[in-house]
């Protein structure tokens, strides 16, 4: 009997016959072209060991593809919770967010002597090289539920709490040697595409770099960052909440309202922090800034801060820089030659400078407004004067807040900045980290399709130009702030299931957004979902999902 062949198209043009069953790494002969890492079949990712059974159109994935690094680096992870495992069963290690050019990950408990972390991550960058030279198999399987249960390294049960709300009969399994844990997408076929990493000590625990050439963390650099990491750390173990697990059993036992309330409260309690730290100093400062990336509730942080200070007897101002955009004619455009609203030269600088220092000195200003729809700004006879008065600060709110070119004309006693963060507080288990990005995007999914007609495809393409945006724009300077307030809550991702689901399935499969849309599906899969119903009106959330007392 003839062997039965499949017709592929590679790359679109290149035409091929193959065997059914014919894996996507044997298609690209991966084992002799190493920068592949995984493929994209009709606009969804695949890992290499993918086997071929249809007719498809086949698109090769490269480690340095925006894609590419996301399998390289969940492939690492699961490399390093095996070495964990199997040579450090004593050390209790929990995965962290993206630190220093790698992931941060922080040791929370130990049996017998407390280990040396200097000593401990020589150890390990030592296993990690050994075991990348040895190219061991990272293998797939699926099994049903019951199965998984008795075949993950569990210890602790983060994955096994998972399970118990797993929608699906079967699990993905990815073995390392001994070690077995939950797979949550493509990984690469072997520990040889891990080469590269290194294994940095950090306080409490360690980092691995994704690059051997990465410099060696100073932890004085992300003083302010490493900072909120560690205090919502403080906020999951308080609550009770740390793996998506644990959520889940929250909404089913029915204690999300005490969840709700205790994180919106610590939340109020921060921002009740920072207004007493600037009540403190009412009479020199004049100038607050508030800077954050896309979807990070700057707004809402800045209308409950607003509040705060006018307990304490000081009455804000708040303007927006984003009335000190140059006319859209004038703004500058991106290297895809479309306008780039986030460079910082899409402001009137000039403009907004003089007006901060003029403001800072007691003088009046005429604050211009800049008009979206036609994309220019307003005649010169609708400014708005503003002199600020007494007990009164200006609190304004961009991107750019903490570019210290927007405030070098204004003393440094007469400013506080203030960096609105999202980190995402939990992890999916104790050995699966929820990126922080993907938390954002889901936020502005949910709010451009409710409020400003932009489809969920549509958000998803803009988003690595605004991705790029805040790396060169806004991330740079986060650690210059004075305070840092992270507005992700614990709970968002039950509650943005229940909006974004609809929203992201509304994405064609033949879309290119279809690859990162099919991901966020497969993410908010693991969530039990919940309605809004306990969400206060005046929670950052509410930016996002509407039902806010706050205008914006």
């Amino acid at each position: 009997m003839p062997e039965e062949l499949i017709t592929v198209i590679v790359n679109d043009s290149d035409v091929r016959e193959i065997a059914a069953n014919t894996t996507v790494g044997e298609v690209f002969d991966a084992k002799n072209h190493p920068e592949i890492v995984g493929g994209m079949i009709n606009q969804s990712l695949i890992g290499l060991d993918t086997p071929i059974t249809v007719p498809v159109r086949l698109t090769p994935v490269l480690r340095h593809d925006r894609a590419g690094h996301n399998i390289v680096h969940r492939t690492c992870t699961h490399m390093m919770d095996a070495i964990l495992a199997t040579h450090y069963p004593n050390l209790h290690f929990l995965i962290g967010q993206s630190l220093h050019d790698g992931y941060y990950y922080e040791l929370l408990d130990w049996e017998g002597e407390e280990p040396n972390l200097e000593t401990l991550a020589q150890e390990l960058d030592e296993l990690v090289i050994k075991t990348i030279a040895d190219d061991l198999p990272l293998i797939t399987s699926y099994v049903n539920v019951e199965d998984a249960c008795v075949n993950l390294n569990d210890r602790r049960g983060s994955m096994i709490k998972l399970l118990r709300t797993w929608p699906y009969n079967m699990v993905p399994l990815l073995r390392l040697g001994d070690f077995v844990a939950i797979k949550y997408g493509p990984t690469a076929p072997s520990t040889r595409y891990c080469q590269g990493i290194k294994i940095t000590p950090f306080p409490k625990g360690f980092i691995m770099q994704f690059s051997r050439n990465a410099a060696k963390p100073d932890p004085s650099s992300s003083t302010r960052l490493f900072g909120a990491y560690r205090e919502n750390r403080s906020w999951n173990r308080m609550i009770g909440v740390a793996t998506v697990g644990d959520l889940n059993e929250a909404i089913l036992n029915d204690r999300i309202k005490d969840v709700i309330m205790t994180q919106e409260g610590l939340h109020e309690q921060k921002i009740v922090q920072i207004a007493a730290d600037i009540a403190k100093r009412r009479d020199t400062i004049r100038l607050v800034c508030i800077a954050g990336p896309s979807s990070s509730g700057k707004t809402t942080f800045v209308r409950r801060l607003s509040v705060q200070l006018k307990v304490l007897g000081i009455n804000p101002v708040i303007i927006g820089m984003d009335d000190y955009y140059r006319d859209r004619v004038d703004t500058p455009l991106g290297e895809d030659g479309k306008i780039d609203f986030e460079a910082f030269d899409a402001l009137d600088v000039p403009l907004l400078t003089k007006h901060l220092e003029m403001i800072a000195a007691g003088h009046e200003i005429r604050v211009p407004r800049f008009d979206f729809p036609t994309g220019r700004r307003v005649p010169e006879n609708q400014f708005t004067p503003l002199r600020l008065g007494k007990n009164e600060v200006l609190l304004i709110e961009g991107i750019h807040g903490l570019n210290p070119r927007i405030t070098e004309s204004v003393p440094e006693n007469a400013r506080y900045r203030v960096f609105v963060s999202a980190l995402t507080q939990l992890v999916i288990d104790e050995h699966n980290r929820i990126p922080t990005s993907e938390g954002r995007l889901l936020r502005r999914i949910v709010r451009d399709r409710r409020y400003r007609g932009t489809s969920a495809a549509g958000t998803i393409a803009m988003w690595p130009s605004v991705r790029a945006g805040e790396e060169r724009n806004i991330f740079p300077f986060q650690e210059r702030c004075d305070a840092m307030f992270n507005s992700t809550l614990i709970y968002e991702a039950a509650v943005f299931k229940t909006f974004a689901w609809r929203y992201l399935l509304e994405v064609s499969r033949d879309d290119p957004a279809w690859s990162q849309a099919s991901f966020l599906l497969r993410f908010l899969d693991l969530f039990v979902p919940m309605f809004p119903d306990y969400v206060p009106s005046n929670s950052v959330m509410r930016e996002f999902i509407g039902g806010s007392h706050f205008s914006y």
